[in-house]
């Protein structure tokens, strides 16, 4: 018997064969990010995939039968996929597995458009947790929806092309940065400033103005052009969009990174990618669930709104988890509290790997690697586990069983020493409704940062990990 516990490094272990397993697996997870920037966009993705094997559309209230692979989009934001298994709800209750498709980002104001100094510019209001830093000097692309008046709605997606104009947020050269460059990181960057550029060629009208209130408005607010750069940018948003300014009233439009997923290192071991928080485990969870058999009934959520606290319709503290099911418990006549008892959840989300870069940020012995495997956060929380759902020694000990019986590699691991910092998941939420769950996701370098980084051998571990679970 072993008395000691060390961790595996997943590369080190792996013969050729693995390594092409991780390999291949990596490519289909880089195309799947690349697509999916966007909780919409990681939405229609998901419906795209269970379609593919079979999935169909399910409404509230219709009857579930065992053997249905049914999907729930709600809203064109979340998404639940389920898969009604022969195995008795009563006895072995729902698998959920669960992770969310938001990621930190920029969005739209809802009258973005502005002039200043003969430029146009978007004002925005980032989302999420971010180094507002850096989002700028970054190449930044469009993505989102207009809902107009009529009912229709105008999707957008400008800057990921080839071809396609980029959007940029300036900041100021060090020659000039002497009264910048000594304040904190948290005050030196205002969200206020955080102003994307659209455009700088001024329509070849007049704006109207006469020379008296061109004269006043000069005096008071500095120089006054005749010709309108933000009346040019609304006139190729109507003629390419049929999109007006009052339109950006109901339009959801988010900056993202305008950066494709790319490999890291020589030898290709990582990839960088915007939005691994958290499609890095959204992805594995899907194809955990499209692949492997089991009698089990299996849930699969792809939750929004998690970088802001999960609120809203569309987060994982609405009530829709609950009546789905109620829903499936009902369709086999069974208690549905009786079914939350007997349930079983893996929250899926990513968790900070050591950077010994930045070492003093980590307790070295409690936290996760990258390389080394899927990542298990028995609690997550602030400083006294403040927030956290902080998992039973007993569900632990049944993951391990788990894990080890299809030769899983995973860790365990904190996020950041004690006392410095923390975060939160959508685990209690779920914990809440009486289900036993428990964080485990893919160790992050640079989380939350435009462009993110992390191991294809821990990310093909995930999809591994998922499997066993469910099955």
């Amino acid at each position: 018997m072993k008395l000691t516990y060390s961790r595996k490094n997943v590369y080190a272990d792996a013969d050729e064969a693995k390594l092409k397993k991780i390999f291949d697996y990596a490519e289909g997870y880089k195309a799947y990010l690349d697509d999916a920037k966007t909780e919409r966009e990681a939405v229609k993705a998901g419906i795209a995939i269970a379609e593919k094997n079979g999935y169909k559309e399910y409404t509230l209230g219709d009857k579930i039968n065992s053997g249905d692979k049914l999907y729930y989009n709600n809203r064109g934001k979340s998404l639940f996929l389920f898969k009604a298994g022969t195995a008795p709800l009563d006895k072995n209750g729902i698998r959920i597995l669960v992770a969310h498709v938001d990621s930190p980002r920029l969005d739209l104001k809802q009258v973005p458009v502005y002039e200043s100094a003969y430029l146009a510019y978007f004002k925005t209001h980032y989302y999420g947790g971010i180094k507002k830093y850096q989002w700028l000097t970054i190449p930044l692309a469009l993505h989102g929806v207009v809902s107009k008046k009529d009912g229709t709605v105008v999707t957008v997606k400008i800057g990921d092309e080839e071809g396609d104009p980029v959007f940029y947020i300036t900041d100021l050269l060090p020659h000039l940065s002497q009264d910048i460059s000594p304040k904190p990181v948290a005050t030196a960057f205002p969200g206020e400033n955080l102003n994307v550029i659209l455009g700088g060629i001024p329509d070849k009208e007049e704006t109207g103005l006469d020379e008296h209130l061109l004269t006043v408005l000069g005096e008071r607010y500095g120089v006054v052009e005749r010709f309108s750069v933000k009346r040019n940018v609304l006139k190729i948003l109507q003629e390419k969009y049929g999109v007006t300014e009052e339109d950006f009233l109901s339009a959801e439009i988010e900056i993202v990174p305008a950066y494709k997923s790319r490999d890291v290192g020589f030898d290709r071991a990582y990839v960088a990618g915007y939005g691994h928080d958290d499609k890095v485990c959204t992805y594995p969870e899907i194809t955990a669930l499209m692949e492997t058999e089991t009698e089990q009934t299996v849930m699969t959520i792809l939750a929004d709104k998690e970088e802001i606290g999960s609120e809203g319709n569309t987060g994982m503290q609405c009530i829709i988890i609950s009546d789905l099911i109620d829903l499936i418990a009902d369709s086999y006549g069974v208690n549905p509290a009786l079914v939350r008892a007997k349930s079983k959840c893996l929250s899926a989300d990513v968790t900070a790997a050591y950077d010994p870069n930045y070492s003093d940020a980590f307790e070295s012995k409690n936290v996760a690697y990258a390389n080394f495997g899927v990542a298990m956060n028995k609690f997550t929380g602030s400083r006294g586990k403040s927030g956290s759902n902080d998992a039973s020694g007993e569900y632990i000990g049944f993951l391990r069983s788990v894990f080890e019986k299809d030769d899983v590699v995973w860790q365990t691991g904190e996020l950041g020493r004690v006392d410095l910092g923390g975060g939160g998941t959508v685990a209690k939420y779920l914990a809440n409704l009486n289900i036993d769950t428990v964080d485990l996701g893919v160790p992050v370098l640079s989380m939350h940062a435009p462009y993110e980084l992390i191991s294809k051998a821990d990310l093909y571990e995930a999809h591994k990990a998922f499997s066993a679970f469910i099955k």
